[in-house]
This record gives C-alpha cells, sequence and structure tokens, in this order.
C-alpha cells in the first residue's frame, strides 16, 4: 500500500528515470512515436508491431518504457500519484491504442495493463486521459 505522501525515495526514483528520458535514443523515439504514430485502425497497430516498419524500434522501447514506469506504481514500488503527475507523458500512446486494445489484447493480453492502471486506478492518469484526449480530438476531429 502505497504512502499518504511521496518519499525521498519516490523523488529520487523519479528523477532518475527523468533522466532516463534525457537519454539521446529513447528521447528520439519518444518523439517520433508521439508525433508520427496516429493509428487509425487495428492494421495501423499491427503494422508498426512488424520488425521491418521504421517505427517498431520506437514502438518497443517507448511501450516498454513506460510500462516499466507504471509498474513500479501498480507493485508500489513508488507512490502512484506522484509517480503518474510526473510521468503523464506515457498516457498518449495508451490513448493512441485504447479504441483498438481488444485486438491488441488477443495477441498480447498483458499489453498496456500498467499505462490502463494508470489511467483508471489514478487521479492525475484520469486527469491526463481527459486532457490528452480532448487533445487529440483537436488535432484529428472525427
Amino acid at each position: 500500500m502505497a504512502a499518504a505522501s511521496p518519499s525521498m525515495q519516490d523523488a529520487e526514483l523519479v528523477l532518475k528515470l527523468y533522466d532516463l528520458r534525457r537519454e539521446a535514443v529513447l528521447r528520439e523515439n519518444r518523439s517520433r512515436l508521439n508525433g508520427e504514430f496516429w493509428p487509425k485502425s487495428f492494421a495501423d497497430i499491427q503494422s508498426v508491431m512488424a520488425m521491418d516498419h521504421p517505427l517498431n524500434s520506437a514502438w518497443r522501447q517507448v511501450v516498454s518504457y513506460w510500462e516499466m514506469v507504471y509498474g513500479m506504481g501498480v507493485h508500489g514500488i513508488a507512490h502512484p500519484e506522484f509517480l503518474v503527475e510526473n510521468n503523464g507523458e506515457g498516457l498518449l500512446t495508451y490513448i493512441k491504442v485504447r479504441p483498438f486494445m481488444d485486438e491488441l489484447r488477443a495477441i498480447n493480453a498483458r499489453a498496456f495493463k500498467h499505462a490502463e492502471w494508470a489511467a483508471t486506478r489514478t487521479d492525475i492518469g484520469g486527469q491526463y486521459v481527459e486532457r490528452l484526449t480532448r487533445m487529440m480530438q483537436e488535432r484529428n476531429p472525427r
């Protein structure tokens, strides 16, 4: 069970995660996936999952990074609200794939489980999802 308020260890972990996000390859892959990946169908997700897709390495690194980060909240390693408050960017890819989650989980039952937890089980995660969803709808109105 998480403590009522974040500890110094939580702060140190969040700062370490921030340092990792600044690593050049992860930074580039985050930028590419956040900017270039806008799935309109499950086929678009399947495409990026193919090893020969130009965004595949970005997909694998970014998705696994954010799942690891949110897993620290799921498993009580870090204060959940504090962790998500400082790592909301990871919810963007989750929101992009959320409409296709049933098909994705038919391939990988664990896909985005930790991001989903962050989005639905933390107050700040829910706020991020609402805001990011509005931003995406403004960017890509249907």
